[in-house]
């Protein structure tokens, strides 16, 4: 597809394009809008940068995908702010951890998790530092074996929220290969952080089976990296893609504002 009102400029060979010609301060028009889509669905995630958006610019530019969503679970790590759609992800000098430090498609652990996460970053660390790394699952699939696709199909994995986030959070069972409800590729799901076991199979075979496919989605040929620059937004597909924040910049601040959107039901098998 060929852009009218919008330029994607892709950021690596499997994952990721820096989308340019678009002010996210105002409302889009139906064009950007279907454009935006496209571009969303064929680059996994997509980089904005020089946007300095209010959180109603955010909400509005998050709903142009589906409704917004809330956090699963209690976070001791970001926090929430007036809005309760919107949460405060901020480090500095007296943080002891951040999120996302692992790999991970957010919040698989809900019956229907997010389809897609969008974090604006208004201040960053001086020196650089802070990047988020994005990795296709498309890719990491589409790289197994004919033998492993086919041992794969119909197994089923427990992704356990409480991991993560403590008690009270919710445990749901999801295809280890799902099948994405737009482009309709396969895409293997399962991530270091929620995925604990996955069934079906003697324990001791599960375990192998789950390291593997970690270590495997975790391979970098299939990665790019995102280096922010303050007022950039990046919003990724969680049905595709995983995620990991690198924090390399204590203690240096970087600090922003993220939504959801909400799943339209849960995964699909492939």
């Amino acid at each position: 597809m060929t852009y009218q009102t919008i330029c994607a400029t892709p950021a690596s060979p499997h994952i990721g394009a820096e989308i340019t010609r678009i002010d996210l301060t105002a409302p889009l028009s139906n064009t950007q809008v279907e454009e935006l889509h496209h571009a969303f669905a064929r680059y996994q995630v997509l980089f904005f940068r020089d946007q300095k958006i209010s959180f109603d610019d955010q909400i509005r530019l998050a709903s142009y995908f589906g409704p917004l969503g809330r956090h699963v679970g209690k976070s001791t790590i970001s926090k929430t702010t007036d809005n309760p759609m919107v949460r405060k992800f901020h480090y500095d000098e007296t943080s002891t951890q951040i999120s996302g430090e692992n790999f991970h498609s957010d919040q698989s652990c809900a019956e229907n998790p997010p389809l897609g996460t969008m974090l604006y970053n208004h201040t960053v660390p001086p020196d650089g530092g802070g990047d988020t790394m994005f990795a296709s699952m498309y890719a990491a699939y589409d790289a197994l074996s004919d033998r492993m696709k086919t041992y794969l199909e119909g197994l089923t994995a427990t992704h356990d929220g409480t991991r993560v986030f403590g008690p009270g959070t919710p445990v749901s069972v999801h295809p280890v290969i799902i099948r994405h409800p737009v482009t309709g590729r396969k895409v293997i799901y399962v991530n270091t952080d929620f995925t604990s076991h996955i069934n079906d199979l003697p324990r001791r075979e599960a375990d192998s089976l789950l390291h593997f496919l970690i270590a495997h989605c975790d391979r970098s040929e299939w990665t790019c990296r995102f280096r922010w620059h303050a007022h950039s937004i990046a919003f990724w597909d969680n049905r595709c893609c995983q995620h990991k924040a690198i924090w390399d910049y204590w203690p240096n601040v970087r600090s922003g504002f993220r939504v959801q959107i909400d799943g339209s039901g849960p995964p699909v098998a492939g």
